[in-house]
């Protein structure tokens, strides 16, 4: 009944209200600034989601038009630095729930195109007190009948600052100049909480653990030693003060009253078992970030190639539907946006890019992840290619590359090794090794 008797039947927007998720955002951010774990897993996990930044291909039928918004568009994601703001993002929402971007026009921004993307916090975003929230109004955001949202308010001061007052001015954003970046858990949320809010207690527990092993090294240190005696009560042993501090000089030989001997204390708490049980609240921990546990703690000592194989296929599963979440949410917004700044330059782009279509075909390239054996990979991805399992468009975007401009630079390549003399190395074909078919069978079995 107890472990039961917080359930309730709240509304999505009714459990996760400004109360609640104030409460969860002071908690996140102070363990994940003070708990070594919680940051270390939290860097890893934007760093592995975001990496270097996105990379934009373009696919309409104007090449050169598509070269050039390409490049465009990097030198403006350079100037802006839409890479950081990116894994900033994915930072709050570790820790915050959520996170807020606005599309404003900067002058300052080095770039033919001013527009930028200012981050806000999550607490900024909120109903005003004199403004009550109604059926299509909650926690700062308006609106339409079928759940669209219309507008955002935005406080002007930080809720924790020192210079925010009482009167809470506002402005009120249209909802097409923000991003809002949060992960939806329930039909009708509006609202992200921290994506560690399940492993906040762990945290705790953890770090209660590391005291309680270290308050026993510490106690056990603090003794040299202590005088105890086998002798019953009333025996034959000399008179001792209970519990009398006796100073000890280095290197000294020292004689004990008559029936008492000494001992150095031990500490009993079970300090041996300190390591597993870190592992497994580490492992838990992770688990709510969909992270495996080497990720997690930075150490791959227990795993083989098999197991740590394995564990990765369904983190970077997990990575690549972050990384399509937020394409959609951010990145394809900010594109439209920065066309939409761009058409209205005279003359920047090309002429069948001047009409904004929404139909424009792209995709986003992110940095690939390497593989822990380099040449069995390449020796698979031969076979794939050899058999026409796979492309070479496939090949390259697991790598976070773009096909066509490495297939350019090759080719450059190659052209040039001609010239001087040189043999071009895709020439030769090596043979397949049979060694490295049966490692891979092998480890293929073993996976089973």
């Amino acid at each position: 009944m107890k472990h039961w008797a917080r359930a309730d039947g709240l509304s999505s927007a009714a459990a996760n209200s400004p109360d609640v998720r104030r409460t969860l955002r002071n908690r996140s951010r102070y363990e994940v600034a003070n708990n070594s774990y919680a940051r270390g897993i939290t860097l890893t996990l934007a760093n592995d989601v975001v990496g270097t930044g996105p990379r934009l291909q373009m696919l309409t039928a104007d090449d050169a038009a598509n070269r050039f918004v390409e490049a465009e568009f990097f030198a403006w994601a350079e100037a802006v630095g839409l890479a950081e703001k990116l894994r900033t993002m994915r930072l709050a929402r570790v820790s915050d729930g959520e996170s807020f971007g606005l599309l404003t026009s900067n002058e300052r921004v080095d770039a033919t195109v001013k527009l930028d993307v200012r981050l806000i916090e999550a607490d900024q975003v909120a109903s005003p007190t004199l403004v009550a929230d109604r059926s299509r109004y909650i926690d700062g955001i308006q609106f339409d009948a079928d759940g669209n949202p219309l507008s955002y308010d935005v406080l002007r001061e930080h809720p924790g600052d020192v210079t925010f007052t009482i009167d809470e001015e506002f402005d009120t954003v249209p909802a097409a100049a923000v991003l809002h970046y949060f992960r939806c858990d329930r039909p009708g949320q509006i609202r992200g909480i921290p994506d560690i809010t399940p492993a906040l207690p762990l945290f705790a527990q953890l770090r209660r653990f590391t005291l309680a092993v270290l308050a026993a090294a510490e106690t056990a240190a603090d003794f040299a030693g202590i005088l105890y005696t086998d002798a019953p009560a009333n025996g034959e042993a000399d008179a001792a003060e209970p519990f009398e501090p006796i100073e000890l000089e280095k290197r000294m030989l020292l004689t004990m009253p008559g029936g008492w001997k000494m001992a150095q204390m031990r500490s009993e708490q079970p300090s041996t078992t300190y390591a597993e049980f870190k592992k497994e609240i580490l492992n838990e921990i992770a688990r709510c970030l969909n992270m495996p546990f080497n990720v997690a703690a930075g150490n791959s000592s227990g795993y083989n190639y098999a197991s740590g194989r394995l564990d990765h296929q369904t983190y970077f599963k997990s990575i690549r539907v972050e990384q399509t979440q937020l394409a959609r949410v951010v990145l394809d917004r900010v594109l439209i946006a920065w066309l939409r700044e761009a058409i209205l330059i005279e003359g920047y782009l090309p002429n069948s890019l001047r009409t904004l279509d929404s139909t424009f075909e792209h995709q986003w390239f992110w940095d690939g992840h390497e593989h822990v054996d380099p040449a069995k990979e390449a020796n698979a991805q031969k076979i794939r290619l050899t058999n026409h399992t796979t492309t070479l468009a496939i090949e390259f975007a697991r790598q976070g590359r773009d096909w066509e401009t490495e297939l350019k630079q090759r080719a450059k390549e190659v052209s040039l090794m001609r010239e001087l003399g040189l043999s071009a190395s895709d020439e030769t074909q090596p043979q397949t090794s049979t060694k490295v078919t049966e490692d891979n069978a092998e480890d293929t079995a073993r996976a089973a």
